[in-house]
């Protein structure tokens, strides 16, 4: 992400609506993905920053994902695996191999650098997430955790998986720093199910798989719905085999800036940042991976402008 994009209370809708958002084709680590959030039409869901929907996609010996090592500030990475496997190693030190069903989340804080390596060939699927931080721990220290269980139901036959916040009676373990809810909704066969919503949240779906009936509206892979606020349910027909991705927080008040792969809140700290990185300083080693390091954009006085 080279283009400067800023988000805050500008693209908050009050209410209930219904707005149907596609989703820009982009590419990450030779992957191709569609990415939901930020786009032009939304920038936040909640404190929700950065959705991108990865494949499916089928990987060769000769294919894969394949990201150097990086750094980031100012946010938590949050990888939702359906399917296939990604080695990751971080400058702390952690090597986590993540598989289908698992949530891995890196607290950024003030600086942290990772790889990520897809492992061996065949599907691989997922959903990969940013969360802005707040002003309270922004700067906090970095900090890797991996879940390999999340806590599970079954709403009218949708399999209902929580992956961040509290909701369906139930409570997720990854640990955050805004009021915000992640659940991955599924349906083996054909149904409709009444999904609790929280009023004060604003939410948001994106399809993955498949197909469902939102309010009439039908909703594919490649569409992104944002259903504003003051909603405590929604009712969902989902045909068989659809999957649904549901995201939804506390409407983000403080402004963010977002470049590459760094969220701050000014152009100064967006600079200082990439001379770190670059300089080799600040972010520390990514050990344990053959991967070459990325080299950060250069932010300019074009950059600067466009902030």
């Amino acid at each position: 992400m080279n283009t400067p994009s800023t988000a805050g209370t500008q693209h908050r809708k009050h209410g209930p609506v219904l707005e149907r958002i596609p989703t820009k084709n982009a590419d990450v680590g030779g992957i191709p993905v569609r990415r939901a959030i930020p786009t032009k039409a939304r920038r936040t869901v909640g404190a929700w920053c950065f959705l991108d929907h990865l494949g499916p996609s089928i990987l060769t010996p000769e294919t894969g994902m394949n990201v150097g090592p990086h750094p980031h500030i100012g946010l938590q990475t949050f990888t939702w695996m359906l399917a296939g496997e990604v080695m990751h190693h971080d400058s702390l030190g952690y090597a986590q191999v993540i598989r289908p069903g698992q949530v891995n989340l890196m607290t950024a804080g003030r600086g942290i650098a990772h790889s990520e390596e897809s492992l061996g060939a065949g599907t691989m699927h997922a959903s990969q997430l940013w969360i802005a931080l707040p002003e309270s721990h922004r700067h906090c220290e970095p900090a890797f955790a991996h879940h390999p269980i999340l806590p599970q139901t079954n709403i009218q036959g949708v399999e209902v998986t929580l992956l961040a916040g509290q909701s369906f009676g139930l409570q997720s373990p990854v640990q955050v720093f805004s009021e915000l809810v992640g659940a991955d909704l599924s349906a083996p066969a054909a149904t409709t199910a009444r999904i609790p919503l929280e009023p004060g949240f604003e939410h948001a779906i994106l399809c993955l798989e498949e197909s469902a009936v939102i309010e009439g509206e039908r909703i594919v892979p490649g569409e992104l719905f944002y259903l504003g606020d003051g909603r405590d349910r929604i009712d969902i027909q989902f045909e068989a085999g659809g999957h649904l991705l549901l995201i939804g927080g506390t409407p983000f008040e403080e402004p963010v800036l977002m470049w590459w792969n760094f969220v701050a809140r000014t152009a100064d700290e967006i600079s200082q940042a990439t001379e770190d990185w670059n300089a080799g300083q600040r972010f520390g080693e990514v050990a344990g991976t053959a991967l070459p390091r990325l080299a950060a954009p250069e932010f300019n006085a074009r950059m600067r402008a466009a902030t």
